[in-house]
């Protein structure tokens, strides 16, 4: 095969522990995933040369971040391709082509997704064959939230997010998603984290109980007052007209709000389509937000199409 296209979801952390700072820099979390289907697609075509090379576009206006996703060897779609190739001992190219849709910089792993979305569309065209279960081991030495976006669906994440284990589910949930004018750096955040907690006992991360309870039992407004995110407060103090943006939800009267990840997206709960419509529209005027998504989730991970 010439070509292939996946395409990949979006991932919301539905809680976010986060424990103290470990030696190698990294944080213990604890965390379930949900992935949600506002999704970006990548496109691999073979080339006829070993060069591996990634153009970047979106079809929304309003996401021009877009601009500041990396078109060369820091992009972490094409360090996918390399470490597969590196795996397998390929000699193959390929051109990938990424269809944007997941906010660049949101907190909702569109780097990690189109990470995912390479190992699957390069493992198909260039006839290398690993497992499902062989692409996880190498998606989680890229990144925390890419071996989840392969897996797609609910599920924990521990260590540092990359080892995923399903959750026992029911149930469809409506979300409303508030997109920030601009991005907001995972480790600029996370190093606020740290210097907020400076001083103080940071225990370690674990994911409520009462919030795989709502998932087992399909309860949207169980699921809504178990929201939970450690970041939050780091994540505010660098960008204080987030609060805004989830007091409007929740005077929309979401069944919970929460930022996704270390933001600057703000995710709301909705209890069925019209009232996710109600609260998109009483968004869709507030000052900080430069775009407002209605969605639904769980959905797969990242898939041939």
């Amino acid at each position: 095969m010439s070509s292939a296209n996946v395409r990949v979801p979006a991932k919301i952390n539905l809680c976010l522990g986060v424990g103290p700072v470990r030696g190698d820099g990294y944080h213990p979390l604890a965390t379930v995933y949900q992935a949600v289907d506002l999704h970006d697609e990548v496109r691999a075509t073979v080339r006829d040369d070993e060069q591996i090379t990634v153009t970047v576009h979106s079809d929304v206006d309003a996401r021009s971040e877009v601009a500041i996703v990396p078109e060369d060897d820091d992009n972490l779609a094409v360090r996918a391709a390399r470490l597969l190739r590196e795996r397998t001992g390929s000699t193959q190219g390929v051109d990938l082509a990424i269809r944007k849709v997941i906010p660049v910089a949101g907190g909702m792993a569109g780097g990690s997704a189109d990470a995912a979305a390479s190992l699957v569309a390069c493992n198909e065209v260039w006839g290398t064959g690993l497992s499902r279960q062989a692409l996880e081991v190498l998606a989680a030495r890229l990144g925390s939230d890419v071996p989840f976006l392969l897996h797609g669906g609910n599920a924990i994440g521990g260590g540092r997010g990359e080892t995923v284990s399903p959750v026992l589910a029911r149930g469809s949930y409506h979300w409303v998603f508030a997109m920030a004018h601009d991005g907001l750096s995972t480790k600029a955040v996370f190093a606020e984290f740290d210097r907020i907690n400076a001083g103080r006992p940071v225990p370690d991360p674990v994911v409520p109980d009462a919030l795989l309870a709502a998932l087992r039992a399909g309860d949207a407004e169980a699921l809504g007052s178990a929201l939970s995110n450690d970041l939050t407060e780091a994540a505010l103090s660098l960008r204080p007209e987030l609060s805004d943006t989830l007091s409007i939800g929740i005077e929309a009267g979401a069944l919970g709000a929460i930022l996704s990840g270390s933001g600057p997206t703000a995710l709301f709960l909705a209890s069925d389509a019209e009232h996710s419509l109600d609260i998109a529209f009483a968004l869709s005027s507030a000052s900080g937000c430069a775009d407002v998504v209605q969605s639904r989730g769980p959905v797969p991970g990242a898939r041939l199409t």
